[in-house]
């Protein structure tokens, strides 16, 4: 297999091939070797070279590979970390110490070599090794270069004698790390962009644990075998990020994911983000499991029977001797259950066992196992590391086949930070937490485990989803009532969320249709609490306090009238309010801000919205809703919630470009155009490509105004551009809101004509539809 350095490193290897991306074909750690032993050959060029001209006639010198490396786990684009040990003492030879490093260092630099780099004697290293984390364990990997071999013997073997003898000191410290890491950088297998090295279940890990390893902790054989071959996929998919980009990094970046799986061999990008979640998933599991077993026998909980054919023995959900899970099959989520309530873990020679015994459950579940189930999620969080442990031995899917296409399916978009089976458990623990809020926390648990199932499957999740429901609720046991409950869940779940944001909850017809459509309070319950669960399982993106208020308002008035209360009655406006009010009523210009809300009154006239929501964007500031009213006495308020930037808003400046904006007194045009060249656009935050712009009239959303709904790409002024739009083709927006996703955003719109009618003409309804997608396009 043929491998080389980057271009910028090539002109040193005149006899390495061009890199290949068929290199891969035989795995990361391959393709990693190959490159180094290329690499090796040129640094003991240079080490050659730089000893025959500058070493002095007295005294040795040694040049090792260290870190990465030493491993042989040369990436395209990693940092060589080279240790150049020497035996000369005193100031007189510094001189000579330094000529022959800077021989060696600089033509690695000049060929743009990240170079980590050490000039010490055996003593000098060997002091910082004793002191030092990092320097142990990149020497623990050392490997001789070139030069003097017992010096280079003499300094790793003392290095790792003072390793083993340092080994608890060391131990606790590589544990501190690995909490660290998995604090910090997030879990490999759920991000949207993983960090491959330092995150948990990533590369670092693995090497972690074999550094404690060699500190005595103790890894089970098979253990360190489905190590290597997940870290194979991740050092795969590094090599192959290196050879796309061109440029070091560990982050898979969305941007990059594409060119990543091309190099890499894999089919598409969702191949190549499954294959890591995978891997990331099972190294996080296998660190985990490992790490927890080097607790003291001191720090475990005494022996104990748990119930009949599970005991808690060292700490761990082990079944009994006499527990039998052919004649027994429930005895899986018997010992789940334990173990979460217990907040440990099943022991590895149980999950072993159920995984040899355990057969499919193809048919309607054995007599008291989704009971087991439903108990298992009411658990909450501390379900999923237990979930995630029958996972890893293919035991929940055996249970419920129609799982089997979720497990490490990546969502590859901005909203969602999980892998889909991965969002399911976290949906239901979230909605364990809100139990209390439903007359059945059982559907509520079910309806957070199920709501996305449809997602491994091709089409429409929703509706694939609602049908597996309707062939998974009769196989556990549920009356027909209760499926047709979670279907509806299914179909519904994200109608709050979606209706909240993007329509008018002072419009009756809005009330009426999210009634008519969920038919009782008790399914408005499980809906409202679903919601949340679901949104804070997707993301921090998908869940904030104006969201929330918004989802909880709407529930509120849809409860009033499912409880057979009058819709008239819970449609009052939620803008203006009684300040606002105040400020139309004085018949002057106004401009207020409190915390993310701006409102804004003026005079009536054509294209007020329109030029409040440039200068907004001018000021590089991001809409989330926006409401206009107007009175009979020719007064109009507009208001806009915003996203709060980090470094906060200049508010002087904005209100004096709004008031002359008002005054027309600002060219925004062309400052939207000045403001858009040099503008950074914005990364992509999804996989799929987004879709040309979209505008659809939903004639029944609303009683008293046309609702018009646009998706398109956002860009600088995109709100200001539509808006204008609308303006200028004689309509007045009544109320709007602004729900961005990703990079795209879905603006809706309340309008009425300048008559205070609906738009009814097809003709004028075709120029909104060409005007809308000119300003969108």
């Amino acid at each position: 297999m043929s491998a080389s350095l980057p271009r910028s490193r090539q002109g040193h290897l005149d006899a390495a091939s061009a890199a290949h991306p068929d290199d891969l074909r035989n795995g990361g750690t391959a393709y990693c070797e190959s490159l180094a032993v290329i690499t090796d050959d040129w640094v003991r060029s240079l080490f050659d070279a730089a000893v025959a001209e500058h070493a002095p006639a007295k005294g040795r010198f040694a040049l090792l590979a260290v870190g990465g490396f030493g491993r042989s786990e040369l990436a395209p684009w990693s940092d060589l970390d080279l240790l150049l040990v020497h035996d000369l003492k005193g100031k007189k030879t510094a001189p000579a110490v330094e000529a022959v490093a800077s021989a060696l260092w600089y033509p690695l630099w000049d060929a743009g070599v990240k170079l980590g780099h050490a000039v010490r004697t055996v003593k000098e290293q060997l002091t910082i090794v004793t002191a030092d984390l990092d320097s142990a364990t990149a020497l623990l990997t050392g490997r001789f270069l070139a030069g003097d071999r017992e010096l280079a013997d003499e300094v790793t073997t003392k290095g790792r004698a003072i390793w083993d003898k340092q080994s608890g000191t060391f131990l606790t410290a590589l544990r501190a790390r690995v909490r660290e890491r998995q604090d910090n950088a997030g879990d490999v297998a759920y991000r949207l962009e993983p960090d491959l090295k330092l995150g948990h279940g990533g590369l670092r890990d693995v090497q972690s644990l074999k550094w404690a390893n060699q500190s005595g902790l103790s890894i089970l054989p098979e253990d360190l075998i489905e190590l290597e071959r997940c870290y194979d996929v991740l050092l795969g998919a590094r090599v192959a990020l290196h050879c796309s980009t061109g440029r070091p990094g560990d982050v898979l970046r969305l941007e990059d994911q594409d060119s990543t799986a091309e190099v890499g061999g894999w089919n598409d990008a969702d191949d190549l983000m499954a294959d890591i979640a995978a891997a990331g998933r099972t190294i996080a599991w296998l660190v985990d499991e490992n790490w927890g077993r080097s607790v003291a026998p001191s720090d475990r909980l005494p022996d104990r029977d748990i119930s009949s054919g599970i005991v808690l023995r060292n700490g761990e959900i082990e079944l009994a001797d006499c527990a039998d899970p052919v004649a027994d099959p429930t005895l899986v989520l018997q010992a789940a259950v334990a173990a979460a309530r217990s907040d440990c873990r099943i022991g590895r020679s149980t999950l072993d066992r159920l995984h040899d015994e355990v057969e499919p459950w193809k048919g309607i579940w054995p007599v008291g196992a989704t009971a087991q189930l439903v108990a298992l999620l009411l658990e909450g969080h501390r379900s999923i590391r237990v979930l995630e442990a029958l996972d890893q031995r293919e035991l929940f899917a055996r249970l419920l086949p129609e799982w089997e296409p979720n497990r490490s399916k990546p969502q590859r978009n901005a909203y969602h930070r999980f892998t889909v089976d991965r969002h399911l458990w976290e949906a239901a623990a979230n909605a364990s937490q809100l139990v209390d809020r439903v007359a059945r926390p059982d559907l509520l648990v079910l309806g957070g485990l199920f709501h996305d199932l449809g997602k491994g499957y091709p089409g429409d999740h929703t509706i694939v989803g609602m049908d597996l429901v309707r062939q998974v609720g009769p196989k556990l046991g549920l009356p027909t009532a209760d499926v047709d409950t979670l279907v509806a869940m299914v179909e519904h779940h994200l109608l709050l969320p979606d209706v909240a944001v993007r329509r008018d909850l002072t419009d009756e017809a809005t009330i009426n249709q999210v009634a008519e459509s969920l038919g009782s309070v008790e399914r408005l319950d499980l809906l409202h609490a679903l919601t949340e669960a679901d949104s804070l399982a997707t993301g921090p993106s998908a869940w904030g306090s104006w969201k929330e208020d918004l989802v909880n308002e709407l529930a509120a008035r849809v409860r009033h009238v499912l409880g057979g209360g009058n819709v008239a009655e819970v449609t009052w406006s939620l803008f203006p309010d009684a300040s606002t009010l105040m400020l139309m009523a004085a018949g002057e210009i106004a401009m207020h801000r409190k915390d993310d809300v701006i409102t804004v009154v003026s005079p009536d006239s054509a294209g007020t919205f329109s030029q409040v929501a440039g200068v907004l964007s001018l000021h590089g500031l991001d809409v989330l809703t926006a409401r206009a009213h107007s009175d009979e006495q020719g007064m109009a308020a507009s208001e806009f919630r915003i996203i709060l930037p980090e470094d906060g808003i200049a508010w002087r400046t904005l209100k004096t470009d709004l008031g002359r904006a008002l005054a027309h007194q600002l060219a925004i045009e062309s400052r939207l155009v000045e403001r858009a060249k040099t503008y950074r656009r914005r990364r992509r935050t999804q996989a799929q490509q987004p879709e040309p712009p979209k505008v659809v009239f939903h004639d029944d959303a609303s009683s008293n105004a046309t609702v018009i709904e646009v998706r398109a790409v956002t860009k600088i002024g995109i709100l200001h551009q539509i808006t204008k739009a609308i303006g200028e083709l004689g309509l007045d927006i009544r109320h709007a809101t602004v729900d961005t996703i990703g990079i795209e955003v879905v603006d809706t719109f309340y309008v009425r004509t300048s008559a205070g009618e609906l738009v009814i003409d097809k003709f004028h309804r075709k120029e909104i539809q060409r005007a809308i997608l000119h300003a969108a396009t």
